[in-house]
């Protein structure tokens, strides 16, 4: 893959880590908290309460029309709904994500487009004018830094401009190593430096060394380390850090960690039902069906009396991931029942493939190996369409030796 598409992976990768935790670049050191209504803001944007947090946004901007904290949060908001439109907005999503050139990214809604457009436009303009009148201000920079994030994290998921994210990306990283060069307690700027540090690690050798020469760090470890100091800083990036650290300890397998995590987001926003559906997929990463039932079963209770708009091929995804674990747990026939309505999916091929997949697994249980050959070939097809390698690689190994795989 060319360095440049390698980078707009990476990009979409950085957008996805900060997709629920999107209005975490409000913090402020503890001596210059933000207004309550800010604050309230944040808890609804977290609780999955858009439109109330953007109208409580817009009273803010209105009160204090020179801090970029307000616009910088519209401008969060509106390219979260984006995502939600476009269905991006899991653990799963980031996983299986296909990167795109800018020509075949979907065109965002242009009112959406120029929402978002205005309103960090402004954010960077006013955190440029606050570096301005004070270069060794660390939060002036902190500011500047989380608005060009911002920006490139759009680039990237929603434009689908590699090398404009990537320019974006370098400055946002060079302006919050300046906010710790200017004051090492600011460790809410560890949590842009950490996910840099931690994309650059996923880069081959070759492309690594690139990103060193153009003044990116790279580390796996250190880069966790990072995000884990910004996830124990008291302030608002606090969450953000959280959410991420949530995508980064499945990513590396380390489920008992991400469920700690889940756990206390699932107590501080009780209305984001998304929480508990990320907690069942952790569990069912994890191979424990029983525990991803149990908190599939909460959700559920959630999302049926939840009427707040739903993501692209929301009600689906939580079909998959309950069948798939009552798959496991044998219950068969309320398995089948979900399943059939995941595999009708018109949103995302990886929830069709997954549950065709899982439909696979039902037919070898109930002895019908050509049918359960059948549908694994067909989960394979749709998962590689999707990018999703590691359903995949399940497929192919479930069509060859049959469910459940001997040791």
């Amino acid at each position: 893959m060319p360095l440049r598409r390698r980078w707009l992976a990476l990009a979409l990768t950085l957008s996805l880590i900060m997709l629920i935790g999107a209005l975490g670049p409000w913090a402020r050191p503890a001596a210059a908290r933000p207004a309550p209504e800010l604050m309230r803001a944040y808890d609804l944007a977290y609780n999955l309460d858009h439109e109330e947090a953007i109208a409580t946004l817009r009273e803010v901007i209105a009160e204090r029309p020179n801090d970029p904290a307000g616009y910088r949060g519209v401008a969060a908001l509106t390219w979260l709904r984006m995502l939600f439109l476009r269905g991006a907005i899991l653990v799963d999503a980031q996983m299986t994500s296909r990167v795109k050139s800018s020509g075949d990214v979907p065109k965002p809604p242009a009112d959406m487009a120029d929402v978002f457009h205005t309103h960090i436009d402004r954010a960077i303009e006013l955190s440029e004018q606050a570096v301005d009148n004070a270069k060794d201000n660390p939060d002036a920079h902190y500011q500047l830094g989380a608005s060009v994030a911002l920006l490139a994290s759009y680039k990237a998921s929603i434009e689908g401009d590699g090398l404009k994210a990537l320019r974006d990306a370098k400055r946002a990283y060079k302006a919050h190593q300046r906010v710790l060069e200017l004051d090492p307690s600011r460790k809410d700027a560890n949590l842009t430096l950490g996910m840099y540090r931690y994309l650059v690690s996923l880069l081959p050798r070759a492309a690594r060394m690139m990103a060193y020469l153009v003044g990116f760090d790279g580390g796996r470890e250190e880069a966790v380390k990072l995000i884990e100091a910004a996830a124990a800083y008291p302030g608002e990036t606090e969450a953000e850090a959280k959410f991420a650290l949530v995508l980064l300890y499945n990513r590396e397998r380390q489920f008992n960690k991400a469920q700690r995590i889940l756990y206390d987001l699932k107590r501080r926003y009780p209305r984001n039902r998304l929480v508990w559906l990320e907690a069942g997929s952790t569990w069912l990463r994890d191979e424990r069906a029983h525990m991803a039932d149990r908190d599939l079963a909460r959700g559920f209770q959630k999302l049926q009396t939840d009427e707040r708009t739903r993501m692209q091929g929301e009600d689906e995804i939580w079909m998959l991931k309950r069948g798939a674990a009552r798959v496991s747990l044998r219950r068969l026939e309320e398995a089948r029942r979900d399943l059939a309505v995941a595999q009708t999916s018109s949103d995302q091929a990886w929830v069709q493939g997954r549950a065709h997949v899982e439909l696979g697994k039902i037919a070898d249980l109930e002895g019908k190996r050509e049918l359960a050959r059948e549908e694994y070939d067909r989960g394979r097809k749709l998962c590689k369409s999707a990018n999703d390698r590691r359903c995949t690689r399940v497929a192919e190994a479930l069509k060859k030796r049959g469910y459940p795989i001997e040791q």
